[in-house]
């Protein structure tokens, strides 16, 4: 388990779109080194093009979409779940161990549905399960400062933390280990709509029955070819759907999932 997490955070360091762009650089500037000046001039110009087209258009969405499109939100009227499972990663642990407060980023959506369905379902057990996914910060935890916030909210006793979990299937994993085993029932799953095809699969391979409840959505195309400046956001969700889709073919090949794209059973 422990080379699996660092072995993928070495891999995502050497093939992040945004890394690569880098690395192309730098390659130019080794062929340059070398008098390979046409050569280097074809990758400088590449690389040039590559940002331009990030930086106007929001490319993400072209493999974002297929991901957001896997599962739709159920009716909340038509179920009665056992409980319900949120999945960590719209905290930001490190900020709000700095400043002392909870601390939330641009997938809070995860968080601020929980009180929702806790109200929507009064009987159900509710756990949130986010450890640290950084390989140099583990003593920074999601669920830690996330639980200041929930006991603000007046909800400390209905909640259970995980916070040793570093990665979707640790989340699965050792939310059963908190209750004992993996329980029966229907749980609804919590987690941003491009994550939740791999969360699903994940789940469903060590015994969940899980109903998902998808947020957080991000693409706005289904194409990306619409004008829209914004540099940072567009490589932010180009970033984050290439992660996701290695991540998919991963943890199959791996057998941690029993399909490559979990969908609607």
């Amino acid at each position: 388990m422990d080379s699996f997490f660092s072995l993928s955070k070495l891999f995502w360091f050497l093939t992040a779109p945004e890394h690569i762009l880098v690395w192309l650089l730098l390659l130019a500037f080794v062929v340059l080194i070398f008098n390979k000046r046409s050569l280097a001039l074809k990758l400088i110009g590449a690389d040039l093009l590559l940002w331009m087209l990030l930086l106007m258009m929001p490319l993400g969405d072209l493999v974002m979409r297929p991901l957001e499109d896997r599962f739709t939100l159920p009716d909340l009227d038509t179920i009665q779940p056992e409980g319900v499972i949120v999945l960590g990663g719209g905290e930001s642990p490190e900020l709000s161990s700095v400043w002392r407060q909870s601390e939330f980023n641009s997938a809070a959506e995860r968080v601020m549905v929980l009180p929702v369905l806790a109200r929507q379902f009064p009987q159900a057990k509710i756990i949130f399960t986010s450890g640290s996914g950084s390989a140099l910060r583990q003593q920074f935890k999601g669920a830690d400062a996330v639980a200041e916030y929930i006991d603000q909210l007046g909800l400390s006793s209905r909640v259970l933390f995980e916070n040793q979990s570093r990665n979707t299937y640790e989340n699965a994993l050792l939310s059963a280990e908190l209750l004992g085993g993996v329980p029966g029932g229907q749980w609804l799953l919590v987690t941003s709509a491009f994550h939740m095809p791999r969360s699903v699969g994940i789940y469903r391979k060590q015994g969940w029955n899980v109903i998902p409840y998808p947020v957080d959505h991000y693409s706005s195309t289904e194409t990306g070819l619409k004008l829209d400046p914004k540099l940072w956001r567009n490589l932010r969700d180009l970033n984050t759907a290439m992660r996701e889709w290695i991540g998919l073919v991963v943890y199959y090949l791996t057998g941690k999932t029993d399909q490559l794209l979990p969908g609607e059973q």
